[in-house]
């Protein structure tokens, strides 16, 4: 008879052995608490324009580095489950405004740090969460009297760039200017009248060599291939595209051609090169001067491409051929049929350049208003570039998001101190214990301008006070100068730095969510994970060694 061994009395026991299980305050809360704090001590020493770097090895063994939070958690893969709620609140910023996750992290560490002193003085969670949520109303509610200007125009590049800075800054600072404007003009050159912007018409290229200041702009696309033909420049093209390999058709149906002598070899294959020139000559004669394929070249549909003058280009990737299509304004054929005038694309210049020692195809627009603009990036190092193309991306979404809600907001801590002078305020006129919570969301937005302090290497309680100062009077666009010498205080209105107002809003949203989920969690049930034993411990050699 098998020993039978008894579990122990309680929650335990209804469980499978390996099972997990922590409840209460201090085994359940506290510790998720404290998980979520320290993700955002990793987090926010990256905040702002002198935030420090972060060098991240992902599990594929890629080196990041960068002060990007949203590349951060991407490639940390946070497997703990309540730092993973607030690792989704900060995705979700990235999903619905492209920019603000650190925002998200710093401000829902906050929330947790000081929602943990308020449990230790003796609130119920049920209270600390009211006061969070009603506090969370009232911030939203609050919100819009902050904003301070509105963009006007957003099709002229100048007031564009002075947008789209504040965003580059805090990735690339230094090279804020230079990046702004080529994104702005990126940005304003693929924005129609009216009024719908997609991100994904600006386009990326990255080329390893000489310095950022060398990154240009240009309408249309550039891709990193060699041509496969002779001829290397092409103005005024007409461009066919086929995502089909660009060879002799194939049959659908599989047959066997019986051969008896070397007569009918010659034919057989004279029947196929005849076949294949006819086929070029019908391109060429629908006034195509450029093929794009998307799949191989054969050397002899190459050789007749030669003959009749026409430009080959193979694309790999099938999105690749989707953006030229759009660019350019062709359909891509499925099989190698001559194109209709209709199916045909159109684009001023097609020619192979080489930048640094990369050769690139130039699929170029001389008007304004095309489908996609490129930038080609340039930097010493892939690292440098990848960074580089982060602030792009951060820049391109400003510009979408100001193109959904025009309204801006003071950057630099003069939103966060304004909005914790009013509900701070507003605490004090609410009865009940609520009023607790409330109070501590208002200092939560502390945490922001704290931040920026602490990593400009200034001490930050002195341009909190400050902060207050100016607020108190009534200045309420009074932001952390971060140029200036030790805790200085600026109009951001004057200096230009300034938040969209739907960046603030949903990261106030977000962080405020994330929090409360958080903090409603009152058991943690883990079960035995599946799969079968784990390998040894590195040092063990084998798995009769004793421990």
């Amino acid at each position: 008879m098998a020993l039978h061994v008894p579990k122990a009395p309680g929650f335990a026991q209804m469980l499978k052995d390996g099972a997990k299980h922590y409840s209460g305050l201090e085994e359940a809360v506290f510790r998720n608490i404290k998980a979520c704090k320290e993700l955002a001590q990793t987090t926010r020493t990256a905040y702002g324009p002198n935030g420090m770097n972060k060098m991240v090895i992902n599990h594929l063994e890629k080196l990041f580095v960068t002060n990007d939070a949203a590349t951060i958690l991407r490639e940390l893969e946070v497997q703990h489950p309540a730092a993973k709620m607030v690792v989704m609140a900060s995705h979700m910023q990235e999903q619905e405004v492209g920019d603000g996750t650190n925002f998200v992290l710093v401000f829902a560490g906050a929330l947790m740090e000081l929602a943990e002193e308020l449990l230790r003085m003796g609130l119920s969670v049920s209270e600390v969460i009211e006061g969070y949520e009603i506090a969370c109303h009232k911030a939203l509610e609050i919100l819009p009297d902050c904003v301070c200007t509105s963009a006007k125009n957003l099709h002229d590049i100048t007031e564009a760039t002075a947008l789209i800075r504040p965003a580059v800054m805090s990735k690339q600072y230094g090279n804020e200017d230079f990046l702004s404007n080529l994104i702005a003009q990126a940005c304003v050159s693929i924005f129609p009248e009216s009024g719908n912007f997609n991100v994904d018409s600006v386009r990326v290229c990255k080329i390893m060599g000489c310095g950022i200041t060398a990154s240009t702009m240009l309408h249309g696309m550039v891709f990193k291939k060699e041509l496969e033909g002779d001829l290397t420049s092409v103005k005024d093209a007409n461009i066919a595209v086929f995502s089909c390999p660009f060879d002799c058709m194939v049959t659908e149906t599989k047959g066997t051609v019986l051969i008896k002598n070397a007569k009918e070899l010659m034919n057989f294959s004279k029947g196929e090169e005849d076949m294949m020139e006819a086929q070029m000559q019908a391109i060429k004669e629908t006034g195509a001067n450029v093929v794009v394929t998307g799949g191989k070249v054969a050397d002899m549909a190459l050789h007749y491409a030669n003959k009749y003058n026409l430009m080959v280009v193979r694309l790999n990737s099938k999105w690749d051929l989707r953006r030229l299509c759009k660019t350019v304004g062709a359909i891509a054929l499925p099989r190698m049929t001559p194109p209709t005038p209709e199916e045909m694309g159109h684009c001023d210049s097609v020619y192979l350049s080489e930048v640094g020692d990369t050769q690139v195809v130039v699929f170029k627009h001389e008007k304004e208003d095309g489908a996609i603009a490129t930038m080609v990036l340039r930097g010493s190092t892939d690292n440098l570039m990848d960074d580089i193309e982060r602030a792009v991306d951060d820049g391109v979404n400003t510009f979408k998001v100001l193109v959904r809600d025009k309204r801006l907001l003071p950057g630099a801590g003069a939103t966060e101190i304004e909005l914790a002078k009013q509900i701070a305020a507003y605490g004090e006129t609410c009865p009940g214990l609520e009023q607790y919570a409330i109070k501590k969301f208002a200092e939560a937005f502390e945490a922001v301008p704290r931040a920026l302090a602490e990593n400009s290497g200034v001490k930050a309680n002195e341009l909190i006070s400050k902060l207050y100062a100016e607020h108190h009077k009534g200045n309420k666009n009074m932001g952390f100068d971060i140029e200036g010498e030790g805790p200085v205080v600026k109009d951001m209105l004057e200096a230009g730095i300034l938040d969209p107002y739907l960046v603030k809003h949903w990261g106030i949203k977000l962080a405020t969510n994330a929090a409360v989920t958080v903090l409603r969690v009152d058991q943690i049930i883990m079960a035995k994970p599946a799969g079968g034993p784990k390998p040894p411990p590195q040092g063990k050699k084998d798995w009769d060694d004793e421990d």
